[in-house]
């Protein structure tokens, strides 16, 4: 079953004049008791940070936090000792655990657009730990599906977290398709930057999500050169 969610089912927020949000899940003001998750993935938002802006040190705990910066970069701090930059291209996971703090913060001259997806982890208490790798996802691997963050152990070259999950980018040209091959026991979500995809038939478009459940294929075309992000996720709690 595929539930569609158009580009104007998001919630958007602006709560700075240098932020611009779209949160495609319950997060901040934005409650909606049946939008809360979809499998461990908790929070999805969709962030656009004007030039030399951002987000002064804030605390985490328990989750599992993925960045992918998409066109510009990013300055982090943590209370780890961790102080980089992340370019677009680039991916980085912070396993906030029993607790941590940082800020994020634009010091270039150009706006900064980002994916920050929170996962519910597999095992609570752990201790805080971070990790950051250039794997070049906007610009390489064409027409596959290309695994960027991981904790199923069977793929390489990845960055690893601590969910029963894998977040996968596709460059996908103008008439090509990809097949994924899931479980009825798996959920398989997808958000499309940019570009036409149809996903087992149904079109989406820029901003447009599909969330799927009880699939065993995922057939996906695009009609434009496209990108989008495709995120693999157990469907029960014991398996996050």
């Amino acid at each position: 079953m595929l539930k569609y969610l158009s580009a104007a089912d998001r919630h958007h927020a602006a709560p700075a004049a240098w932020l611009s949000s779209y949160f495609l899940f319950s997060f901040a003001d934005y409650f909606d008791r049946d939008n809360m998750h979809f499998g461990p993935l908790r929070v999805f938002n969709d962030d656009n940070v004007a030039a030399q802006s951002g987000f002064p040190q804030h605390p985490h705990s328990e989750m599992e936090i993925v960045t992918l910066v998409l066109e510009g970069e990013i300055t982090h701090q943590d209370t780890m000792g961790n102080n980089t930059t992340i370019k677009a291209g680039e991916v980085q996971r912070m396993t906030a655990g029993t607790g941590l703090a940082h800020s994020e913060f634009n010091r270039q001259d150009k706006p900064l657009h980002l994916y920050q997806l929170w996962f519910i982890p597999s095992q609570r208490g752990l201790a805080p730990s971070y990790e950051q790798k250039d794997l070049d996802f906007t610009t390489t691997n064409k027409n596959e599906l290309v695994p960027l963050v991981t904790g199923q152990k069977v793929l390489e070259d990845v960055v690893y977290m601590n969910s029963n999950s894998t977040v996968y980018w596709s460059n996908l040209e103008e008439g090509e398709d990809i097949e994924f091959k899931t479980f009825p026991i798996r959920l398989t979500f997808i958000y499309v930057k940019e570009g036409v995809i149809f996903v087992n038939g149904t079109e989406l478009g820029p901003n447009d999500q599909a969330r799927m459940t009880d699939e065993d294929v995922v057939q996906i075309r695009a009609a434009k050169d496209s990108q989008f992000i495709l995120i693999d996720l157990p469907a029960t709690e014991a398996n996050y």
